[in-house]
């Protein structure tokens, strides 16, 4: 039986929240004046109400006052809403009595006048008790939990996500878009701060993933839909053609060998076109899968990826008994039910040429960072051989820092990990070539474990670290020493005025940035992006790898810039928050859902194609709308739209709105 409004007994609770609220807020003042309210039997101040005691606080005053509401003011009900309705629960009422007022953000943290802000918490607080009093008594319901999950993205921190779960024995579908997972780190030679070579670490944690039984890699493919809600996800996958029965390959490698083409001929993706591949190819030594595929855009047996059957198929005849090569092979979708997903696309480094002064793309000898980690590995073009592109051995290298970062003009944020790889590309040239190496800089960041000692181990290797941003790149010589060189011209900002520093080879370190289909992924998603179009977190410091659809977590750089200890680590975080909702079983779901009034209900179909979630759908039978609670998000926006006003939203019922309202304005 509901509460008639003259039997309201509200408890009212102001949170001083240290000094974030009562520096601008004068709390007792404001428990004061909620205390002579209509309906309020009990009004208190406390320091901080979400600690145990304040919580225990409102518990016990429920069941010796016998209080049928509870208002607190307080900070943001994202942070701390569940808190009070945990603690209302635990004094015997049902937790949606409870109501929440914002005074810390809504109002002390944007005034600057002390009695302008208590009156308007005042205000606030006047609204919140007439609200509360027409509050009903609603339930939470429960949606069972699908326990396989989707991880989306194979590089390290996909890989790590995946293994994780699969170790805990959940059922993985792992979805890498490029041939092989591995990511960028695939490609590095070697880790900063402790020089470990990233193919001996991220190797065995690649062939791992292949060959475990609860992992389902599917390489080479896309997410393309998704459907469903929180434990219950309907995903559809693009597998494209490889031209090449997975099956059956066994990675020999002999069709690549027996090809028609003897010599690699094509620009080799991997190697960032230093080097060149054939048409049947294996990205790279270690790939996994250790399956071979085919280029229809360069491949003779295609014209413009069209099968013509025209090429002398000798890899068909290498590949003899096997029969892996199958060049009818067409793209196929894959439908899987996942409860949970993780989202580890990762990010896309900066574009060289954005920034003409640097003269990439115009200068050979101008290198992108990733460029040189391909050069300086075993198993790069050269075999670790640096050789510039004129054939010559570098004997003067400049390292530019923050290209594409910090820079009004690009990117403002910090990418985190330039400073360090770029020591790292230091030592490395210096390793290989013995060359004079000169890194040019704006700070020094090196905020990491074992991150300074390094710095410090490259100050004793003869590195120069010259602090300035470089003006330019340029072959203009104005002396005989840089006659034939590249002259980097810079504001040494210790010494005091500007230098001409020729060298042979540029290196430009490249900032990172969120993929240029960011946008298509967090539509397909239903997540956020932050202003620079990385994915937002739901909370940056109390859920990092929440989004704010739920079931959908963030993993790696595809949240922001980071390093590889700080990616893995948000890896697991985000495959224990899974095992969290897979392991509980079920979800919980706010009951501020949406339902519709059938006996009011024109049937006029105006709300269905509103609905962000898809959760409206017509019934013939009935010539009505209804609505699936599990999709429903309570958004309220078919609420607004329905011109009959038969749909109806728990806790944004008219009365309770229309009573704010007037609390608001009527004094």
């Amino acid at each position: 039986m509901e509460t008639k409004k003259q039997d309201v007994r509200i408890g009212f609770y102001v949170c001083h929240c240290g000094h974030n609220i009562a520096s601008m807020v004068d709390c007792p003042a404001v428990a004061k004046y909620a205390e002579k309210l209509p309906g309020v039997v009990l009004s208190r101040d406390y320091k901080y109400m979400c600690s145990d005691p304040g919580q225990e606080l409102i518990a016990q005053d429920i069941r010796e006052h016998k209080l049928n509401r509870v208002v607190v003011a307080s900070c943001s009900p994202l942070l701390h809403e569940h808190t009070f309705r945990g603690a209302t629960e635990k004094g015997g009422l049902n937790p949606f009595y409870f109501h929440m007022v914002n005074i810390r953000e809504h109002n002390s943290w944007v005034h600057t006048d002390r009695e302008e802000a208590t009156a308007k918490a005042k205000d606030l607080t006047r609204a919140a008790v007439e609200r509360v009093a027409h509050h009903r008594a609603l339930e939470v319901k429960k949606v069972p939990i699908h326990p396989d999950v989707l991880v989306v993205g194979g590089g390290i921190a996909g890989i790590h996500a995946a293994m994780t779960l699969a170790k805990a024995g959940k059922k993985v579908y792992l979805v890498e878009r490029e041939p092989s997972i591995g990511g960028h780190m695939a490609k590095f030679d070697k880790t900063f701060p402790t020089l470990d070579c990233a193919a001996c670490i991220l190797t065995p944690k690649m062939s791992e993933v292949g060959a475990h039984k609860n992992i389902t890699l599917w390489t080479y493919s896309d997410v393309i839909k998704m459907d469903g809600y929180v434990g219950n996800y309907t995903v559809t996958v693009k597998r494209k053609p490889r031209y090449i029965n997975e099956d059956l390959c066994t990675g020999c490698q002999e069709c690549i060998s027996s090809c028609v083409f003897k010599e690699p001929k094509f620009a080799d993706e991997f190697n960032e076109n230093l080097g060149k591949r054939k048409p049947v190819y294996i990205p790279f030594p270690q790939a996994t899968p250790q399956v071979v595929l085919i280029d229809p855009d360069v491949c003779l047996n295609f014209k413009r990826g069209v099968l013509t059957d025209k090429c002398k198929k000798t890899c068909v005849e290498a590949c003899g008994e096997k029969k892996a090569i199958d060049f009818k092979q067409t793209e196929k979708l894959e439908e899987i039910k996942v409860g949970t997903i993780i989202v580890a696309t990762g990010f896309k480094t900066f574009e060289a040429e954005r920034i003409p002064q640097y003269g990439y793309g115009r200068y050979p000898n101008v290198y992108t960072a990733l460029e040189i980690e391909r050069l300086v590995n075993a198993s790069g073009p050269t075999a670790g051989d640096v050789v510039m592109r004129n054939g010559q051995h570098p004997k003067s290298i400049g390292i530019i820092h923050c290209v594409g970062s910090r820079d009004k003009k690009t990117n403002r944020w910090c990418s985190r990990v330039c400073c360090m790889y770029s020591m790292k590309l230091a030592h490395l040239l210096k390793e290989h070539t013995e060359a004079e190496i000169y890194n040019f800089y704006i700070d020094m960041r090196t905020p990491g474990k074992g991150y300074e000692e390094f710095y410090d181990k490259l100050l004793t290797e003869g590195v120069h670290f010259v602090r300035g941003r470089v003006g330019e790149v340029t072959d203009w010589a104005f002396t005989p020493e840089e006659e034939g060189k590249l002259v980097i011209r810079v504001e040494d900002t210790l010494a005091g005025y500007v230098r001409r520093i020729p060298v042979d080879m540029v290196v430009l370190s490249t900032g990172l940035e969120p993929h240029t289909d960011s946008q298509d992924v967090r539509r397909l998603f239903n997540m956020s992006c932050g202003s620079e179009g990385f994915f937002l977190e739901r909370h940056p410091k109390l859920a990092p790898v929440n989004t704010f659809t739920d079931g959908i977590y963030l993993a790696g750089c595809c949240q922001g810039p980071k390093d590889i200890p700080d990616t893995v680590a948000q890896a697991g975080a985000a495959a224990a928050e899974a095992m969290v909702l897979i392991d509980k079983g079920f979800v919980e779901q706010e009951p501020n859902t949406a339902f519709i009034l059938e006996t009011e209900c024109s049937g006029c179909k105006s709300c269905i194609p509103l609905c962000p979630y898809s959760a409206i759908t017509f019934v013939e039978e009935r010539k009505t709308a209804t609505i699936n609670e599990a999709l429903c998000k309570g958004c309220g926006t078919c609420v607004g739209a329905c011109p009959s006003g038969s749909i109806v939203q728990n806790l944004f019922e008219d009365e309770e709105i229309f009573s704010e309202i007037e609390g608001v304005l009527v004094q």
